[in-house]
């Protein structure tokens, strides 16, 4: 079976001694529990497995399985794991278990914590009330084409149609069935069951359509006023962007503004569509894998969009965030910041564009460094199999 780059992770964290509670987050269906079960077979302490995505759990219920868990660590008189998983579906399971890891810090109880579930905006809810200063989070990203090509044999034609959801893989015959389980699986659960759950959304269709839109038209810069004109119902520009900013915290749309050393500019620019996963954006158009492969303006498109997705991915991880840039007539496809370190990345895809946008703004940044991906010195497919560094 494959393992992903975090199933060692895990593993390293219940190697060390017992200092935060480990919180397991990501998209829908990106391999999270199936991680964290393969970490478990790897290690040799006592371990509680339980899954909170049952009728009866409840805040007592979460009680009761962390006192089954001290009495296994006591039994055995070494340290002990203890993973819940789906724990977000417990009302205020965030301030149970702030109440019972502290019990466990002052009475030097040896029991290591996971903590996962399906919605990362329920997660995220939760760790900001009750537990800040006691967790540490481990992301589960959409699979890169490094792994989805080792894993399900994708050719790259396959993870820029496909994507980075593994249970997806198996339909990659049935392009119909792919659909069903992208839209039944993976949109409308993040959509209804995180979003709508988690937020006061006073027009659920609006933000279905922005959405929908906004896969579609990913890699483009679209304005607020061109949004509203394509949407019904669409109220106002502020409507519009907060109903963006919840699908950004869902992980599967945001939108990328315009670099400026001015962080009021970087507000108030146009967004720049971006899926975080570039399945997202060919569920969204309708469009079969042939046709959208066969145009040079569709499939540039979609190569951009997996440049985009696979930038936000490593940003999570290393620590740095994802622009786009224009002034006028030229613009860049992406700018990636850490600190005072940039870099401006154009994205060669075969389509028909204007250029010079990275010597503009090499001339306004200087400090920049300059990457065409999908040239001769920095392949597309290299790029995306990440063997090229952005920062030097």
């Amino acid at each position: 079976m494959f393992s992903r780059e975090l199933v060692k992770q895990i593993k390293a964290r219940m190697r060390e001694k017992r200092r935060f509670i480990q919180i397991v987050s990501g998209p829908r269906q990106t391999g999270k529990t199936t991680a964290i079960t393969q970490a478990l077979k790897g290690l040799a302490f006592p371990q509680s497995f339980v899954s909170a995505d049952e009728p009866l759990s409840s805040r007592e219920w979460l009680s009761n399985v962390w006192e089954q868990a001290r009495l296994l660590q006591k039994q055995r008189g070494k340290d002990t794991i203890l993973v819940i998983d789906e724990v977000q579906k417990i009302p205020q399971w965030s301030s149970v278990v702030k109440q019972l890891w502290d019990e466990d810090t002052r009475r030097k109880i040896p029991l290591k914590v996971i903590l996962s579930g399906s919605s990362a905006l329920l997660l995220q809810k939760g760790l900001a009330e009750s537990l800040m200063g006691r967790f540490e989070i481990l992301y589960s990203p959409h699979w890169s084409y490094a792994e989805c090509r080792k894993a399900f044999g994708y050719s790259f034609g396959d993870f820029l149609f496909f994507g980075g959801y593994p249970g997806a893989a198996a339909f990659k015959t049935d392009e119909e069935r792919w659909a069903r389980y992208i839209g039944t699986s993976i949109v409308e659960p993040t959509i209804s069951q995180d979003v709508l759950l988690m937020e006061e959304v006073r027009k659920p269709a609006l933000l279905r359509s922005l959405f929908h839109l906004g896969a579609a038209y990913s890699a483009q810069e679209l304005s607020y006023t061109k949004i509203m004109g394509q949407l019904l119902d669409a109220g106002n520009t502020v409507t519009l962007a907060h109903y963006l900013t919840l699908l950004d915290n869902a992980n599967i749309l945001c939108g990328l503004r315009n670099f400026s050393p001015k962080r009021l500019q970087v507000r108030q620019s146009s967004p720049r569509f971006m899926v975080y996963d570039t399945s997202l954006l060919t569920y969204a158009s309708g469009t079969g894998r042939a046709a959208l492969l066969a145009n040079p303006e569709a499939k540039g498109h979609l190569a951009e969009s997996a440049v985009g997705a696979y930038l936000l991915a490593r940003g999570r991880e290393e620590g740095f965030d994802v622009f786009y840039w224009r002034e006028r007539d030229k613009e860049v496809d992406f700018v990636v910041q850490k600190g005072s370190k940039i870099s401006a990345l154009e994205v060669k895809s075969g389509r028909v564009r204007k250029t010079g946008g990275s010597l503009e703004f090499k001339k306004k940044y200087p400090q920049a460094l300059g990457f065409v991906i999908g040239s001769q010195e920095f392949p597309l497919e290299d790029f995306l199999l990440g063997k090229i560094g952005l920062f030097g």
